[in-house]
């Protein structure tokens, strides 16, 4: 039966732990977490470790227990297990047949389950904007409840129908509240989402847009996102006579000489032959292409004494000279472990020696070298490159006897006396666009963090070149230990100093851990760096301390997924807006938890993310940012505009209905259609400012500046609206026999008598043409256009209103029509309008007062609403403090002379440390440790 038939069987049957799975073929997806126990799989594990690279999984060792997968440790379990969602690309049986595993997860417990989960129930985010809107919303309701009561009285008294009465009260409420309020606020996000997807950045959640202006924090992922994908082969350092020798360097593109450096770099690796294609590692990877070595696979034919069948074969190439080998077969491996930190291989030269190979971390291979041939100055040499970034892996062998068999060397006799051979130095290098981008946020008072999965040491290095960490600022290293036996949790405080080795002339910079304790420590002037395991310690053992240390935690090493997504809801908990940028598949969880996720990759990381970049880089980041927050400012305008408009329309209304009138149905519809409308359309349009400022806007509608613009713009438009109602009915010319100023027949002035209460000249809607409804229809109506060209607010969050040439447009348009309807005699155009021509003196004192009007609101927000100044000032005199966890935080820590407790340790007690976590993320948190 084919591979894929058996998956779907097994499926179909739904399996349950415990399950034997059966692999006898390649290309199989793994619908469950299973445990292999015999042979050996070449998977794809990018889907859940953000890898894009081929995992070799060996099987469990063999164990006198029936269950070997109940027992076996738990350190090295990944090696061993086949993680649902993964693809089966090769499958080796151990003696010709199929490959077994046994089921331990399925469905929402597998690995894969926990990611999809964690993608599928987020936690719900309410944004204050949504939530004010609403309030806001229902004060307007509110207001328009007082009019509708004012309008009972008022045409009860009068003497008019009930049926007129009611349509009347009801039409107050349409006024007062606006329904195209939600519209107008989801134009700006519309643009701003138009002027993203330009850029190169894809959105599937709109709303949080408007989120983004928020932002005050953002995370990045270190590999992929502030550094390249893959490592380059900086160079090796060849060790011979105790002493290191001089650096060959491989951007020469010269080769290095043969020898067993040489060798060691061409088979002490785990890379294998799929399609013709080298794949594994990319540390492996780049290793091995250096060498310009090929591989091949023994065939059938193929019969040299102790080298199998079906051997992987490295041989050098064949421009390649002065190579005294024609080949070498890996005869086996020992595979790489985290917890070994070590790999090791079992070769052959054809036709020559049987040789032990050994590569890893340099501290590790060492020790199980000869210590005549380790250089003196070895930990002084690895101090200088691993410090500046550099990945350092230390090379090792020893010559065996071809005597013994295979199967009978162990591990334990492999790795013993052997001669150290040298250094392999390689680099993750920044992308070129990181620097700058911090740069700018750093600049922007945004926080940057980091949350890696890298070594702790690396992290802390690119964070100082990428200046996520400036050069006057301090790193402070926190390690926590969990309880053991008798004694308790604790966690330990150093500082990690930036210094210059002088010996070796290097400029580079490199870490050292400085023992004594500065004096004076300013709030900001340090970082905490620390790796999972630390964060996991205090997460359980120290509540009290977790705040403290994310006030000023940069650096986060060494994080699981789980990890991540927890960091990012404690980030939030402190009352931060977190943005997450990442571009792998741990990334998921964070990108799904954090307000704003930024994901670098079309693969699985793009499906949790609001926000996809088509770029992989994270300039994506602050274009995000700018858009957002011109999306926030451009929301509250528009709030504020529609909240005026329908405030200017319900004074006007309410005015007319003590004289019985309303506007009619055409002023309605001008004011509606052809300024309002058209306003609502075009003042979205304004992109965002190029420059990110070192402040937000306001995240609130009821924040004071805010409610203060609309609550003053309301009151203006009141009084000019009151002024001119009473004016007008002081003016000489005015009696309730109106009088038409405009020309008939060459008549300057023509008598026409209108009673307001004439019979047949009143429309169905209760209203008729008055000087009255002329001058509130022309004052409300070009009011509409300046409390637009006033609330039209460009710097500092979005382009000046010039920028926005097609809302200038139709401002001027607009102001010129009606200026044109207003001073333009034509009997014709005012009937259609239900108007009524007045003297031009009155006409120009129409104007006068719009222009006072235009004045006094643009001086008041300018000069009062948006002056920062002021407003600082203000909060100083009362003695205004942010709200925010995180600024309360601040402010204890500045005022607080022992923090941080450098080289110190503190210990949990009972008293003092909570057991429990503070926060854990169980839709996301994989049941990995219970295997």
């Amino acid at each position: 039966m084919a591979a894929e038939a058996e998956v779907q069987e097994l499926e179909s049957r739904f399996l349950v732990p415990g399950d034997l799975l059966i692999l006898t073929g390649n290309k199989v997806q793994m619908p469950c977490d299973a445990i292999l126990i015999d042979g050996s799989c070449v998977v794809d594990e990018g889907m859940l470790t953000g890898e894009s690279i081929p995992v070799t999984k060996m099987p469990l060792p063999k164990m006198e227990s029936l269950l070997p997968w109940k027992v076996q440790s738990e350190a090295d379990y990944k090696r061993h297990v086949l993680f649902c969602g993964t693809e089966v690309i090769q499958a080796k049986g151990a003696c010709a047949g199929a490959v077994s595993a046994v089921v331990l997860q399925t469905g929402f417990n597998t690995a894969k389950g926990d990611l999809v989960r964690s993608i599928l129930y987020p936690k719900p985010m309410n944004f204050k904007l949504y939530r004010d809107a609403i309030r806001f919303l229902l004060c307007l309701v509110g207001t328009a409840t007082i009019g509708m009561i004012y309008t009972l009285c008022v045409y009860v008294l009068s003497g008019e129908s009930p049926e007129e009465v009611v349509k009347k009260a009801l039409d107050v409420i349409t006024i007062a509240v606006p329904p195209a309020l939600p519209a107008a606020l989801t134009t700006g996000i519309i643009y701003a989402q138009r002027r993203l997807q330009k850029k190169g950045i894809f959105c599937i959640s709109p709303q949080r847009i408007n989120v983004c202006g928020q932002l005050n924090l953002v995370c990045f992922d270190k590999t992929g996102t502030l550094t390249r994908d893959g490592l380059d082969l900086w160079g090796v350092i060849p060790s011979e006579n105790n002493s290191f020798q001089e650096i060959h360097s491989f951007a020469l593109g010269k080769a290095l000489p043969w020898g067993p450096l040489c060798a060691a770099m061409a088979s002490c690796h785990s890379l294998v032959l799929l399609d013709g294609t080298i794949q594994g590692d990319p540390l492996d990877l780049k290793m091995f292409e250096a060498t310009s070595w090929e591989m091949d696979v023994s065939g059938d034919n193929f019969h040299i004494k102790g080298v199998p069948a079906h051997a992987m074969i490295v041989r050098p190439c064949k421009t390649a000279s002065q190579v005294p080998v024609e080949g070498i077969a890996i005869l086996h491996q020992f595979p790489f472990s985290s917890t070994l930190q070590r790999m090791t291989v079992i070769v052959q030269e054809l036709r020559g020696d049987r040789l032990a190979f050994m590569k890893g971390a340099p501290e590790k291979v060492t020790s199980f070298c000869q210590s005549e041939t380790v250089p003196t100055n070895f930990a002084s040499e690895l101090q200088i490159y691993t410090t500046q970034g550099f990945r350092v892996i230390a090379l090792a062998y020893k010559k065996l006897e071809t005597d013994h068999h295979i199967t009978a060397l162990t591990r334990e006799k492999v790795e013993t006396d052997l001669i150290f051979l040298g250094l392999l130095i390689l680099e993750n290098r920044l992308k070129e666009e990181t620097k700058p981008v911090l740069e700018e946020l750093i600049s922007a008072r945004i926080r940057t963090v980091m949350i890696t999965g890298d070594n702790l040491q690396t992290a802390i290095t690119v964070a100082r070149k990428s200046g996520m960490v400036s050069e006057n600022q301090r790193v402070i290293l926190l390690e926590a230990n969990e309880a053991s036996g008798s004694s308790s949790a604790s966690v330990s405080w150093k500082l990690v100093e930036e210094m210059k080795h002088i010996t070796y002339g290097n400029k580079d910079n490199y870490i050292n851990i400085k023992e004594e304790v500065p004096g004076n420590n300013r709030e900001g002037s340090y970082h905490f760096a620390l790796d999972g395991k630390t964060f996991q310690v205090i997460s359980q053992h120290f509540n009290s301390l977790l705040p403290k240390i994310l006030i000023n935690g940069t650096i986060f090493a060494r994080m699981s997924p789980g990890q991540k997504s927890s960091l990012v809801e404690e980030f939030q908990k402190l009352d931060y807006f977190v943005g997450m940028c990442g571009d792998g598949a741990n990334d998921c969880g964070a990108l799904k938890m954090a307000h704003v996720g930024i994901s670098l990759s079309q693969q699985e990381a793009s499906v949790a993310s609001p926000f996809t970049s088509k770029t992989p880089n994270i300039e994506c980041v602050p274009h995000l940012i700018k858009e957002g927050r011109a999306a926030l400012v451009t929301s509250f305008c528009m709030f504020k505009y529609m909240a005026l408009y329908s405030m200017i329309q319900y004074v006007g209304v309410l005015l007319l209905y003590w004289n019985t009138n309303s506007l009619s149905n055409y002023q309605f519809l001008f004011q509606d259609l052809a300024i309002t409308t058209l306003i609502g359309i075009t003042m979205s349009l304004n992109g965002a400012y190029p420059k990110l400022v070192p402040f937000r806007p306001a995240g609130r509608l009821v924040s004071p500046p805010l409610l203060l613009s609309v609550i003053l713009n309301i009151l203006f438009s009141l009084v000019m609206h009151i002024v001119g109602f009473v004016l007008v009915q002081k003016q000489p010319w005015y009696s309730t026999e109106m009088v038409s100023a405009c020309p008939v027949k060459n008549e300057s002035i023509s008598k026409l008598t209108i009673s307001p209460t004439a019979p047949g000249k009143m429309e169905s809607n209760g209203t008729y043409p008055s000087i009255e409804n002329t001058t509130i229809w022309f004052l409300g109506t070009i009011n509409c256009i300046i409390v637009a060209l006033v609330f039209s607010k460009g710097k500092p969050f979005r382009q000046p209103i010039y920028k926005n040439y097609v809302f200038v447009l139709v401002l001027i348009i607009q102001l010129g029509v009606c200026l044109f309807i207003l001073f333009a005699n034509i009997p014709e155009l005012y009937r259609c309008l239900d108007l009524v021509c007045t003297p031009t003196l009155w006409r120009v004192y129409v104007v006068i007062m719009l222009s006072a009007n235009f004045l006094v609101s643009f001086f008041v927000e300018e000069a009062v609403i948006e002056n920062r100044m002021l407003w600082t000032e203000i909060k100083r005199r009362f003695g205004y403090q942010s709200k925010s966890q995180y600024r309360i935080w601040q402010r204890a820590l500045a005022n607080d002379s022992s923090w941080p407790p450098l080289n110190q340790t503190s210990y949990c007690d009972m008293s003092g440390c909570g057991r429990e976590v503070s926060y854990s993320n169980p839709v996301f948190e994989s049941n990995e440790e219970q295997l």
